[in-house]
């Protein structure tokens, strides 16, 4: 079963960050075990140079996995390779219900767009199809579900619903495998009213 997939999105510095660690508290809550993606377009040093693992990487392994009683991480260098698809990477994770997604703005998921009109940058929501809400701090007549930024567990119970992940007999949407990149997006479902 591939989760559903709902991206995060907004300008830096709009609490996209604050957002994502509030609803993941509430979703382990409600028992869903929720992944997330990060994309970062600089260059990423999870280990101090000179460690053994960055050694080993530096030597050319393939992959390194760092492993403790506590936690694991897989480093993997590209070496020139193209960079994987959120597809990809989305296939590498532990099984979940839903994979929140931070970045990856070229592929085609629907996201809800963390808006703060005082911080004056233009939002994405006018000229981006894939936001299918906003998040703001303030109330927007936008034509949208505008939710309440401060009401992390509001936004969440939004994102079930319309994943259809609350067993709804007619959810506000479906998560459906998108046929031309195979990643469950949320589209209106057909017998939603």
């Amino acid at each position: 079963m591939q989760p559903a997939i709902i991206g995060i999105a907004g300008t830096s510095g709009s609490g996209k960050t604050t957002l994502i660690t509030a609803m993941l508290a509430w979703f382990r809550q409600q028992g869903l075990t929720v992944n997330v993606i990060k994309h970062s377009h600089h260059p990423l040093e999870l280990e101090p140079p000179g460690k053994d693992s960055a050694r080993f990487r530096q030597a050319g392994a393939g992959e390194v996995l760092v492993a403790s009683p506590f936690r694991f991480a897989i480093l993997h260098d590209l070496n020139g390779a193209p960079e994987p698809t959120l597809r990809e990477q989305v296939a590498r994770l532990a099984p979940a219900e839903l994979t929140l997604v931070e970045g990856f703005r070229s592929e085609a998921i629907p996201r809800i767009e963390v808006y703060r009109p005082a911080h004056g940058r233009a939002p994405y929501y006018p000229r981006d199809a894939s936001i299918v809400a906003v998040a703001s701090d303030v109330p927007l007549d936008i034509g949208m579900p505008c939710l309440p930024l401060d009401q992390a567990a509001q936004v969440a119970r939004f994102i079930i619903g319309l994943c259809g992940l609350d067993g709804a007999a007619a959810p506000r949407g479906e998560c459906l495998a998108a046929l031309s990149t195979g990643i469950p997006r949320c589209v209106p479902s057909a017998t939603a009213s």
